[in-house]
């Protein structure tokens, strides 16, 4: 099973004023383990950066789905409550927790609510909080198709 890990990430860049400063960002990736999370942010960000830098910090993070529009900025982290009821008639309530790509708070409610409107239960937005999320990476899922040599195309 896969797990979301917040990286953070450190480096330094020139700033506005052109003087190299000191930076963190955090990243957002999934892997099985703290050991491939540091690999694939490492090689996922050696392209970009140049110059040295080192994952100061590594942390998983719950995720259960994304909301993702093209246009979108910046990182929102939601929670939302599903209500079911139990055996008994009681309502349970189960979290989960909602990662939303929008410009603002309003656009990412919104978003939020039309991505789980058709849900066939109840549920509560809890909170919706703007990240610190510089990106993130997701597994790339390469096709491979065996093709064996047809002895016809020589």
């Amino acid at each position: 099973m896969n797990t979301w890990f917040e990286t953070k990430v450190t480096y330094e860049k020139f700033g506005d004023k052109g003087l190299l400063t000191k930076v963190s960002e955090i990243y957002l990736i999934n892997a099985m383990s703290f050991t491939e999370a540091e690999a694939r942010i490492t090689k996922e960000l050696e392209p970009q950066i140049s110059g040295d830098f080192e994952v100061a910090g590594i942390k998983k993070t719950k995720i259960n789905e994304f909301v993702e529009k093209e246009e979108g900025d910046k990182w929102y982290k939601a929670k939302v409550m599903f209500i079911q009821l139990d055996d008994n008639g009681n309502e349970k309530l189960l979290p989960s927790f909602f990662m939303i790509k929008a410009f603002n708070l309003t656009e990412a409610v919104k978003y939020l609510s039309n991505s789980i409107e058709s849900t066939m239960g109840d549920y509560k937005i809890v909170s919706v909080l703007e990240t610190l999320i510089m990106d993130v990476y997701d597994y790339q899922i390469a096709v491979v198709i065996d093709r064996k040599p047809n002895l016809m195309d020589e």
